[in-house]
């Protein structure tokens, strides 16, 4: 009998090998372990609404189904949703959205992908923000591109400085990211800093997921300053919506054939009577006033956690503005925040992020949620003042 050759093994590709964990999963998961094993973690990490999705939401979804739109839609999304964004968009930013120029995506991330699959060769590079949301660099080189970081400092809010920017653009940069307000700071990027961007050159790509979750201020979408600019959003955040997985991308005209054939080969098209349920969303205003609800929760609990940290000794030179999230400088208390954020955890049943996730310079930074019940953060806190209590009382004594 032949022996038939069993050829090469498998192997995992070194682009996936590349690929860095997202940490706040990483601790998201561990808790979801910990409460099998019994023990109850607070987790002051994820950025994830604890809101229900608002009703009028969940019921143009129900009927959706029910009336049978559960078959394959257009590769850019149902006409009714990309029209309802434009909308959207002239309501709240006064600026004209062709609803051809935008693609509904499962969530930003894909969008993401396919976005920087269709505007990078291998070796360009896109300006980011120092510390930024993980999971950019990921997309990026897994695309093959490079990244081209600049410092974003403590004391001048997290904001891009445009000079520092034009000190960073060269031949190959093919976009600046900017994200406003942002992740993991929770600040704003101002207008006429925005503006300044627009001129440097090189197309802007927006992140505007956290728009509508902002306090004492007003956000601006980049297309108030430029028509030569993307901007990812989506449903998650706003309308406490993250498990629905649902968010889009605008994009210029030229961009959005290539992008449509990406979608088409890579998710067909999006859930369908999601779409439906995102329509309400936009349209219903019994939606609008749960969010303003919503918002006006968020901002209390802003304002506790902000006293509660301080008063441990947290530093916080710029209050956020936006978004859900608090950078607290945590350098007084360790020098290793990823090793620091799993004690906690594990220690304390305390869940928040590692500032090291979010590039090199978000080490010596936690970053604390407040999408999250006032009683959970509370708790969430008092644990964590006692734990610092605790490991400062043990240094002493070994002093």
């Amino acid at each position: 009998m032949q022996k038939v050759s069993k050829g090469k093994s498998a192997e995992v590709s070194k682009r996936a090998e590349r690929t860095k964990s997202f940490i706040v999963f990483d601790i998201y998961e561990r808790a979801y372990h910990m409460r099998r094993e019994g023990r109850n973690p607070i987790l002051l990490s994820v950025g994830e609404p604890d809101f229900h999705t608002p009703q009028p939401i969940i019921e143009a979804c129900r009927k959706a189904m029910t009336d049978g739109l559960t078959r394959y839609t257009h590769s850019l999304g149902i006409i009714e949703l990309r029209e309802a964004i434009a909308a959207d968009y002239h309501k709240r930013y006064g600026v004209e959205i062709d609803p051809d120029n935008i693609m509904v995506c499962s969530g930003t991330s894909p969008a993401m992908l396919m976005l920087f699959a269709v505007m990078l060769e291998p070796g360009d590079n896109v300006i980011l923000p120092n510390p930024h949301y993980p999971c950019y660099p990921n997309f990026i080189n897994f695309i093959g591109g490079e990244l081209n970081l600049v410092d974003v400092p403590e004391e001048d809010g997290f904001q891009y400085r445009p000079e520092d920017i034009k000190k960073h653009v060269n031949d190959r940069t093919a976009a600046i990211m900017i994200n406003s307000p942002g992740n993991p700071t929770g600040t704003l990027m101002s207008p006429e800093r925005m503006r300044e961007t627009t001129e440097i050159g090189p197309p802007v790509i927006s992140d505007e997921i956290y728009h509508g979750l902002v306090y004492d201020e007003r956000e601006h979408s980049i297309f108030e300053f430029t028509d030569d600019a993307f901007v990812l959003n989506g449903f998650s955040k706003r309308y406490a919506m993250t498990g629905w997985r649902l968010g889009y991308l605008i994009a210029p005209e030229k961009f959005m054939w290539p992008l449509q054939k990406m979608q088409q080969n890579f998710q067909i098209s999006v859930n369908t009577f999601s779409q439906f349920g995102a329509v309400a969303a936009l349209t219903d205003p019994e939606v609008e006033r749960e969010v303003r609800k919503m918002v006006d929760t968020f901002d209390k609990r802003r304002r506790y956690m902000l006293e509660r940290l301080r008063r441990m000794g947290f530093g916080i030179a710029t209050e956020p503005k936006g978004a859900f999230y608090v950078f607290a400088n945590a350098k007084k208390f360790t020098k290793d925040t990823y090793k620091f954020a799993f004690e906690l955890l594990e220690k304390a049943e305390v869940g928040v992020t590692p500032g090291m996730d979010f590039g090199p310079a978000g080490e010596g930074f936690l970053r604390f949620s407040y999408a999250n019940s006032i009683e959970n953060i509370e708790e969430g806190l008092d644990r964590l003042e006692k734990y610092l209590a605790d490991i400062e009382e043990t240094t002493t004594e070994e002093l």
